[in-house]
């Protein structure tokens, strides 16, 4: 499909990285992960600077019926429920144009069955009107189990089940399956070898990836290909207070305080007591993460891509003194804390940049510590809090004792935080901490 692009305006602190505006339309039946897709690419685009918004036409038909009855809604005779659906999909579309044309997005996701070769003709002709490239994202899934395992899992927190229990939600579910698969027209490597598309079959077993065109398109492949459902915990934690901390001096690569040391040997018991099975433990390439992750006795992992922010020609300085020494660059970076570079050293927009491979893995593996420093950490969670790159540097001081940990699951529905476990135990404090950080 070839596609006319217009010029448009970006948002301020938007870098724009498509030539055009890209719509990804989800594909498949009922219960196949597309919401879970959906979201994790949105959270993924935004992170990486993308400015990206989803349109769950699930959620619009919601707001146009308030009452979920049962799958009878969607028969293929019943006509009312048909006019219903397509007037939603079609306010969702006018929804993306407005989003991609007017309010400088240039990702939107299309979240929708988009089952029949008609409905996503409709959609591509939508698309080329408007200038947007567009990317389909197909989830076949044949397996009774993983099919079963996500109703259950998933389809119980929807808003469709509220007070419903579980053998209903599974029976009416099924029931709502049926009704789509009599008209279903999966993509097919003839009938639309011209569209772009990534079809995903049985959670990852296997992948058709057809007429990749650009750079956008590239990096929603490769995160699709690394991300899975099985439920796991990452742990987030700062390195304990090191020598630097003491006296209050960024960056540089001292070793651990004294009640570093403490925090590390807390650390430690904390681990054992959560039981957790094949733990992995990452930590940068600097003696405090080092040093934390030694106490914990445990093998791990050293990244590079951990350290922490470089402060250039700052580090192993006080605040005070780059106020004094640097007060043009103290002021510059006041005004602008996401791309401020340090003079030889790094932005948050760099280390957001530098930390996009440890994401990737961290989707790819089960049980993880991650023993890192504080603004890693800052642009870690604002990955798993579903916050854009711009905003991580308003996360305020992370504490040098802080554990966080985020439960993943395949739960589109809820939204899971982090939260610090309760660790009584563990009482050791930072007495130095970082000014206008």
């Amino acid at each position: 499909m070839r596609v006319s692009c217009r010029p448009r305006a970006t948002r301020d602190m938007a870098v724009c990285m498509t030539n055009c505006p890209t719509l990804i339309v989800t594909v498949g039946l009922p219960a196949r992960g597309k919401t879970y897709i959906s979201k994790k690419l949105t959270r993924y685009l935004n992170w990486i600077g993308v400015p990206t918004k989803e349109f769950n036409v699930g959620q619009y038909r919601r707001e146009c019926v308030k009452i979920y009855k049962s799958f009878e809604f969607f028969r293929p005779d019943n006509e009312e429920g048909l006019k219903i659906r397509r007037q939603c999909a079609l306010t969702a579309l006018n929804d993306v144009r407005q989003y991609l044309s007017v309010e400088a997005g240039q990702v939107a996701v299309f979240d929708a069955t988009n089952t029949t070769r008609q409905r996503r003709g409709t959609i591509t002709r939508f698309a080329e009107q408007n200038g947007f490239k567009v990317f389909f994202v197909e989830s076949v899934c044949e397996d009774p189990d993983v099919i079963a395992e996500n109703i259950v899992q998933v389809k119980l927190g929807s808003p469709d089940y509220i007070d419903c229990n579980t053998e209903e939600v599974v029976e009416d579910f099924m029931k709502r399956i049926k009704c789509y698969e009599n008209s279903y027209q999966p993509l097919d490597e003839v009938l639309d070898r011209d569209l772009s598309y990534i079809k995903i079959m049985d959670v990852g077993r296997r992948y058709l990836v057809n007429q990749v065109q650009d750079h956008i398109q590239s990096r929603i492949v490769y995160y699709l290909m690394n991300i899975h459902i099985t439920p796991r915990s990452i742990y987030l934690c700062r390195h304990g207070e090191s020598d630097h901390n003491v006296k209050g001096r960024i960056g540089g690569d001292s070793g651990l305080s004294g009640r570093g040391k403490e925090f590390a040997k807390c650390l430690e018991k904390f681990i054992q007591e959560q039981n957790i099975k094949d733990l992995k433990v990452w930590t940068s390439q600097m003696k405090r993460t080092i040093q934390t992750a030694e106490a914990v006795a445990v093998p791990y992992e050293q990244w590079k891509a951990l350290n922490e922010i470089d402060a250039g020609v700052c580090e192993e300085m006080m605040y005070e003194e780059i106020q004094g020494h640097f007060p043009q660059e103290f002021a510059l970076r006041d005004q602008d804390k996401y791309r401020y570079r340090y003079p030889k050293g790094e932005s948050y927009e760099d280390l957001v940049q530098r930390l996009e491979p440890v994401i990737m893995e961290l989707e790819r593996q089960e049980n993880v510590l991650v023993i890192c420093h504080q603004a890693v950490m800052r642009c870690l969670l604002a990955y798993f809090l579903d916050k854009s790159a711009g905003s991580v540097y308003l996360f305020k001081s992370i504490f040098i004792k802080s554990i966080l940990h985020q439960q993943m699951s395949q739960s589109a529905y809820t939204e899971t935080k982090p939260k610090t476990p309760n660790s009584k135990q563990c009482r050791c404090r930072s007495t130095a901490a970082r000014k206008n950080s």
